[in-house]
């Protein structure tokens, strides 16, 4: 395939915000996971050379503001495709499909179930995460006693404050909050929230060369069997650390 135009010559540089496994994972100091994997082939195919850039930003959407600036070519990131973030980044089609799900302390609330048990509780979400969506609708429908925000690098502290009791459920993607609870006995997944969210590479608006030719490596590897090989290994690995 030709080489696309890209800020470095030779050089996807790609945007990812840390900790979001399965989708970003840190191993012996080296970025990896379902994303960086993903990456890697669609680089391979173009040509190029992936360029790992970590996010650091409070709020999530503010990775957005990166590709404008053209201070990296890439966001992939667990990101979801939405209204708002199609008006400052080109989405390349999903790869993937996922809803939200609600983790409790199941050992301080063990009657909490579902959103539905919530009442009276605060839910954790992160800056700038579509969680909020849910949040924002169970706290419009009198669900749950409030919402509490966290810098998108904080989830580390919510869950603590769910083990802790300092807030009553977390919101978060199915299999990232699966895998982050797994390794705290206390916490649990204990609904999968059906928002059927769209998961997608996003490049500059400027820029559709990029969002075509990736667009074109991502329908050779579902022809290929090969991106279903990929997100079906990482997504089973987020269960089996359940």
């Amino acid at each position: 395939m030709a080489p696309v135009s890209t800020i470095e010559a030779g050089v996807l540089s790609v945007a990812s915000a840390f900790p979001d496994p399965p989708f970003e994972v840190e191993q012996d100091g080296v970025d990896a996971g379902l994303d960086a994997e993903l990456m890697e082939l669609v680089c391979g195919r173009l040509g190029l050379r992936r360029g790992p850039v970590r996010y650091g930003g409070d709020d999530f959407n503010g990775i957005f503001d990166g590709l404008g600036a053209r201070t990296y070519d890439a966001v992939i990131s667990g990101t979801t495709i939405t209204a708002e973030r199609e008006k400052v980044a080109l989405f390349c089609d999903p790869y993937l499909e996922s809803g939200q799900s609600l983790a409790v302390n199941v050992a301080r609330t063990p009657h909490v179930t579902s959103v539905d048990d919530l009442a009276g509780l605060v839910v954790g979400i992160q800056i700038g995460n579509t969680s909020d969506a849910v949040a924002r609708d169970l706290e419009r429908h009198g669900k749950i006693a409030g919402i509490r925000y966290y810098p998108y690098g904080g989830i580390g502290d919510a869950l603590d404050d769910l083990s802790a009791g300092r807030i009553g459920g977390f919101i978060k993607l199915l299999p990232v909050l699966t895998w982050l609870t797994s390794t705290r006995p206390e916490l649990r997944v204990v609904q999968e929230i059906p928002t059927h969210e769209r998961i997608g590479i996003a490049v500059a608006l400027d820029n559709a060369p990029l969002r075509d030719a990736v667009n074109k490596v991502l329908a050779d590897l579902r022809r290929s069997g090969d991106l279903e090989r990929l997100t079906d290994r990482w997504l089973r690995q987020s269960v089996r650390n359940s």
